[in-house]
């Protein structure tokens, strides 16, 4: 199905903007934020009134409830994609206490925000699907990234929740799972001095990695884009879209290795409950 009304978040680069190209180039009409006003001129100058763009910063609360507000207001919106975020690299005591709130306060807390901002609008419409960006990051670990892998476990977990209470309404979500992409995400990574005591652990070892470029992206941007168009036409909709050949290996082991650590302690966890009914 085309001719639908997305409203995306961080178009400026990586799947962001790759979506809005794929979407305008098939018909749709796109509502696009970014932070820099400038940064969709192009987009904009080539599909004229098919392609609206706001500038919006998510951790700003405020403007978060404006800008979708004036959104729905202006008609209906199909499918909202929550995509807004970026890194943050370093071991977690390397961080700063500006970088941890910032870090928490766009991948997380401005994640919820919209969403939250959205959903009036979306159980007055009876209808709606939401696509929120996660990340392998959201199943499984990797050493240096723990603050970033904080935001896409808490968003996972939040999601979860939501969808199961706004699913009579209509409302259906989906949490993107993309592995290492061809994307800016890598150079765009925030990174704190390096403490030089976890150069030789397994922190140091990522972070010679990325900077080596030995930390593998095989995933492409273009096609990771249409499967998330594609699966706004799946019904019911996927609760996880996992994008990658890496990212579904490494979820699946993480997933094993769980269910087997789950079960070894089976006893364990059987025993902490009364042998007697509450009364």
């Amino acid at each position: 199905m085309t001719d639908r009304n997305w409203f995306i978040t961080g178009t400026s680069s990586g799947l962001g903007r790759e979506l809005v190209d794929q979407l305008l180039a098939r018909g749709d009409r796109v509502t696009a934020t970014v932070r820099a006003p400038d940064a969709l001129a192009d987009a904009k100058s080539r599909h004229g009134g098919r392609l609206t763009v706001a500038t919006l910063d998510v951790t700003d609360t405020a403007n978060v409830r404006r800008v979708v507000d004036e959104v729905f207001a202006a008609g209906r919106v199909d499918v909202v994609v929550s995509n807004a975020g970026y890194g943050l690299f370093g071991a977690a005591e390397e961080v700063t206490d500006e970088q941890i709130e910032r870090q928490i306060a766009t991948n997380l807390v401005g994640s919820i925000q919209l969403i939250r901002a959205a959903l009036p609008h979306l159980r007055r419409q009876g209808r709606g699907r939401v696509l929120q960006v996660s990340s392998e990051g959201g199943q499984i670990a990797y050493p240096g990234f723990s603050l970033y892998h904080a935001t896409k476990w808490g968003i996972e977990g939040f999601v979860e929740a939501v969808a199961q209470e706004v699913a009579p309404f209509g409302i259906a979500f989906t949490l993107v799972e993309p592995g290492p992409a061809r994307t800016s995400f890598r150079e765009s990574l925030v990174r704190p001095p390096a403490m030089e005591v976890y150069d030789e652990t397994p922190a140091g070892e990522v972070r010679r990695a990325i900077a080596s470029g030995a930390f593998e992206r095989r995933g492409d941007p273009v096609r990771m884009a249409k499967a998330m168009i594609d699966s706004v036409d799946r019904d019911p909709a996927p609760r996880r879209l996992t994008l990658g050949a890496g990212a579904y290996a490494s979820i699946r082991e993480a997933l094993g290795a769980r269910i087997v650590a789950l079960d070894a302690q089976k006893d364990v966890a059987l025993s902490g409950d009364s042998p007697t009914p509450a009364g």
